[in-house]
């Protein structure tokens, strides 16, 4: 019989892909190498890039097989949380609105005290006038008045009145020649002749379809000369302006319709420009005749303010043009600063009123009660899942049952159950009464506070606690406890010693499960909770749906998402995402 020999333990590095390929290509006897030695393959090319390109071929397919899932995720999760992130900064209503006005508006030096200029008040007349044929106005006062109440008002009000201002140019106008009542006469003055002006027209296209939200790129059917634009120039603009109203929303045709009051008003105001005289004198276009004697009248002298003075008071206060101007930017942090009671100014930012600080206190209650209500589901579910794990497979299953009863029923109902049971004249204070632990003139109020909404979330989010908790404790095996006993342990010993810490990993699954669905919980809350036992999704509910604020629904949506990634990187940080178990 042979002697076996040990020769020491025999290591080996493991093979490589390309170690993997030459012995293959070796049992094959085809493995070739090239002029400089390289292994290639039966085709002459390089094993290496042989191996890269079966390797991308097997990533393209992995990627393939997922890309449905993933698709999925981009549309339901990730492209919602960026539309968020975006409308919460997001704010080019202001400058959509007004252009001119807001333009006008960056020399405005309102630490002074002083009003903008007749220049501003002429711009804020074109740019509401368009906004108000738009129906667009109100929208623009709606946004302001979250900023400043009142404005919404103001600009639905001025809206109706804006013909009044211009109809002061009009009529002058029309009581010299009739001719300035057709709409042909117009739209011949404004042709001309010569070359046409087409980047004016692509200009209130643009402005027309980033007002009211369109794309529509059709033809309108005029392009104002180019002579009549520098010789007109606000004319011109507001004539094009008219003409693309005309046709994208009302498809009418230019040369058919009579212009706009503004229209007129622009005329005025550019007969009156000093130097226009002697360029009309000099004019030899369709309608010169009709513009020269136009040259001649007297209008009454631009005051714009003093007309909008008249319309409103409150187009004569600072505070109105100091809210416009501060939110007159495309993007701005004034919802993020209203969200934890900070309003934007002129000269930066400062704290609210005191009777407008809530949303601070919200976000505080919102983040003690999730806690309360998560410590609550551990002290309640740890038992039951102790018991369900260890009980016969028979009895823990007719429990099981009982724990997933709650999912069967509608949370409406659940919760509207607890509003009749927790209620001064439910049924929990009339059996305290029977009982005589409770006078019939002091019963609990167990409702409509923040002791209502604890109670009755940690019924609705027990379950979620039990059935994590309960499927690690399953794979706890009992025999650890018998040989924690064995070696002389006590129950609670070999119980905190022994088991509890291995069944931490389902604590914190369920842990980060509660709390996260109790952090975005309104239905609850808005039912039990009253004024005290809200949390800030009610509040972000009420601006999605009643206020319609959505820009400060998503800044406030945006920090508890932000709150929420930072609590989760505390936890694991401290206890470890990657001992988290489900089982």
């Amino acid at each position: 019989m042979s002697e076996l020999k040990s020769t020491g333990p025999q290591t080996m590095d493991a093979p490589t892909p390309e170690d993997a390929l030459h012995e293959a290509a070796t049992l094959r006897g085809r493995d070739q190498t090239d002029a400089s030695g390289r292994l290639v393959t039966a085709d002459g090319k390089s094993l290496k890039s042989s191996l890269k390109r079966a390797l991308r071929m097997q990533k393209l397919r992995a990627l393939m097989l997922i890309a449905p899932l993933l698709i999925f995720v981009l549309v339901t999760f990730i492209a919602p949380i960026g539309s968020m992130l975006f409308r919460s900064v997001e704010n080019e209503i202001v400058a959509n609105t007004l252009p001119m006005t807001t333009a006008a508006l960056k020399d405005w030096d309102g630490t002074t005290g002083d009003l903008p200029d007749e220049q501003v008040y002429q711009n804020l007349f074109f740019d509401l006038f368009i906004a108000a044929e738009a129906k667009e106005h109100t929208k623009l006062g709606s946004r302001l008045n979250y900023e400043l109440t009142g404005v919404s008002s103001l600009f639905r009000q001025s809206g109706r009145r804006l013909d009044d201002l211009g109809e002061v140019y009009q009529d002058p106008l029309e009581d010299l020649n009739d001719a300035w009542k057709d709409g042909a006469t117009w739209y011949d003055l404004m042709s001309g002749s010569g070359a046409g002006d087409t980047d004016l027209v692509d200009d209130q296209r643009r402005r027309y379809n980033a007002l009211t939200q369109s794309t529509d790129r059709r033809d309108i059917g005029f392009v104002p000369s180019q002579a009549i634009s520098q010789m007109l120039p606000r004319t011109a603009r507001a004539y094009t302006a008219w003409a693309t109203f005309t046709v994208y929303a009302d498809e009418d045709v230019v040369a058919e319709e009579d212009p706009w009051e503004a229209v007129h008003a622009a005329l005025a105001l550019d007969l009156m420009a000093d130097g226009t005289a002697a360029k009309i004198a000099a004019y030899s276009g369709p309608r010169a005749d009709l513009l020269q004697e136009a040259a001649t009248l007297e209008f009454p002298a631009a005051d714009f303010k003093t007309g909008f003075g008249e319309i409103d008071e409150d187009w004569l206060a600072h505070v109105t043009w100091e809210t416009i101007k501060t939110y007159s930017p495309k993007y701005t942090n004034g919802y993020f600063l209203n969200a934890v009671d900070l309003q934007k100014t002129a000269d930066g930012f400062e704290p609210r009123p005191e009777n407008q600080r809530i949303y601070i206190t919200l976000f505080q209650r919102t983040l003690f009660m999730s806690l309360v209500i998560t410590f609550s589901c551990i002290m309640l579910g740890y038992p039951v899942a102790w018991l369900l794990a260890n009980l016969p497979a028979r009895t823990a299953n007719l429990l099981m049952i009982l724990v997933l009863l709650p999912f069967w029923t509608s949370l409406l109902v659940r919760t509207s159950a607890w509003k009749v049971m927790l209620q001064q004249q439910g049924v929990i204070n009339d059996v305290l009464v029977w009982l005589g632990l409770v006078a019939d003139d002091g019963r609990l109020v167990m409702i409509n506070n923040q002791f209502g909404t604890i109670v009755a979330m940690t019924h609705i989010l027990l379950p979620f606690m039990i059935l994590p908790m309960y499927s690690v404790m399953q794979t706890i095996n009992p025999t650890y406890l018998r040989a924690a006993k064995s070696l002389g342990a006590t129950n609670w010993t070999a119980f905190w010693r022994v088991y509890f810490p291995q069944s931490v990993p389902g604590i914190g699954a369920g842990s980060i499960l509660v709390f996260i669905l109790s952090i975005g919980y309104y239905i609850t809350p808005e039912i039990v909770g009253g004024t005290k036992g809200v949390f800030i999704s009610n509040r972000i509910a009420y601006h999605i749906s009643s206020s319609l604020n959505w820009g400060l629904a998503a800044a406030l949506g945006t920090i508890l998402f932000l709150v929420v990634l930072l609590l989760y990187w505390a936890y694991d940080k401290i206890v470890g995402i990657d001992n988290v178990k489900l089982g």
